[in-house]
């Protein structure tokens, strides 16, 4: 390795450094308003920086309470639009596509981590959003297949963040969405690793439109990107 290049990699962690250690102070200012664990919190931020350089509005399918969108919000600005899709109603009932372990963990009610079905009012959202200082935010409730196939992003998608957690909700985003990806826009998919549903609808997805996209791991989280 030559010492140019040497500098520059050491340059450039030091700017990852740098970045992670304000998205963790982000990740304090949001902490009730995300389920996430904090490293999957700042990293997805860290996702999402790496992609400002992509012009369009920011999308997420499955808010809870709007912690991940007001943390994008304030890592790529307020002069975006961005767009919050929640039933605020909790999960659909988990179907035999979603996995056993899909099914056990919503009949465990008194978990700590079943958070009431994944519900949440909507004005939680509405003050996560507010106080990411961003004016530009759409929240809109209710059910995937009710909201999602009617919507036409005002630009194309730059960042696309599916968290619907079953195969049925992210199926839906990614028929209602993806044709509205920019040109390398991202999605980011938060249940690839944690839920078997949504693992199966992003492989029967690219499968059935023949897509060529690729999922890289970044950060530890899955991502599509387009070729």
């Amino acid at each position: 390795m030559g010492i140019t290049s040497h500098f520059t990699n050491a340059r450039n962690t030091a700017i990852r450094a740098v970045r992670a250690a304000s998205y963790l102070r982000l990740y304090g200012k949001y902490r009730e308003f995300t389920m996430a664990p904090r490293g999957a919190y700042w990293r997805n931020l860290l996702i999402a920086n790496d992609s400002r350089h992509v012009a369009g509005c920011i999308v997420e399918c499955g808010v809870w309470r709007g912690g991940a969108s007001a943390g994008m919000a304030e890592v790529l600005g307020p002069g975006r639009e961005y767009f919050l899709f929640d039933s605020f109603e909790g999960l659909p009932p988990a179907k035999d596509l979603d996995g056993e372990a899909a099914k056990a963990w919503q009949r465990d009610t008194q978990s700590d981590s079943y958070f009431d079905n994944c519900s949440a009012p909507m004005e939680y959202a509405e003050r996560a959003m507010q106080r990411s200082g961003t004016p530009r935010f759409t929240i809109k409730k209710g059910w995937f297949e009710q909201t999602l196939p009617e919507f036409v992003p005002p630009l194309p998608i730059a960042i696309l963040r599916l968290d619907g957690d079953w195969y049925d909700s992210t199926m839906t985003a990614l028929e209602s969405l993806y044709k509205y990806l920019a040109r390398d826009g991202i999605v980011i998919v938060d249940d690839y690793y944690a839920w078997d549903g949504c693992s199966r609808a992003i492989h029967d997805f690219l499968s059935k439109h023949q897509l060529t996209a690729r999922l890289t791991q970044e950060h530890g989280i899955c991502v599509i990107r387009q070729k």
